[in-house]
């Protein structure tokens, strides 16, 4: 996707549901305890992956919602904040539309931390971005149901990491009201990424 958005000039989007993993940033492969967060994920059933955005570790348990936005930049060193605001605002927009009334910002010690979050009564969106000379991916997640088992295996991987972490920072959408239904989520953030034919 980030390489056909720099080739063509086309923005593409991307909302689906991985697998059971946990995803971890590009920094944390060359840190002290990867190896034994790698072993703590694999040993919670999760298996572990490499991420090309950036921040800390984040879980998918089947549920969770994943989306990735590519788009074409004219100038890599502008806009970064402001395609941050765009898709937090459309993130913000899809829960709403789901019952969920999300806030910008996350508590202490929560999962991949980063000032681009929704909370409602825990954290439920993480975003990321990486950029390039030509294109940029937004890119994160949703935690949308088992926000027991997102909390637990990240317990061990963020111990692993000797990272702070506070599973009880974690929220959900369907702890906040809304549907546990990860189809759902998946069709009310694509439809605010594409609204008006935009993406």
């Amino acid at each position: 996707m980030l390489d056909r958005a720099g080739e063509t000039g086309e923005p593409a989007v991307r909302v689906w549901t991985p697998h059971r993993q946990v995803a971890f940033g590009r920094r944390e492969a060359s840190e002290a305890g990867y190896d034994r967060a790698v072993t703590a994920a694999r040993d919670h059933g999760f298996e572990p992956v490499e991420r090309s955005v950036g921040g800390r570790a984040v879980a998918y348990t089947g549920s969770t919602v994943a989306f990735a936005h590519a788009v074409p930049v004219a100038n890599p060193r502008t806009g970064l904040g402001d395609r941050y605001d765009a898709a937090v605002g459309r993130l913000r927009r899809a829960l709403a539309t789901l019952g969920v009334d999300a806030v910008p910002g996350e508590p202490p010690d929560s999962f991949c931390p980063g000032s681009h979050s929704l909370q409602c009564g825990g954290k439920l969106v993480g975003v990321a971005q990486r950029v390039r000379t030509d294109a940029a991916l937004v890119a994160g997640c949703v935690v949308v149901d088992d926000r027991e088992t997102f909390a637990e295996v990240l317990t061990a991987v963020y111990d692993a990491l000797d990272q702070p972490f506070d599973p009880d920072s974690v929220g959900s959408v369907a702890a906040a009201g809304g549907p546990s239904d990860p189809d759902r989520v998946v069709a009310a953030v694509r439809r605010e990424f594409t609204r008006n034919g935009h993406t």
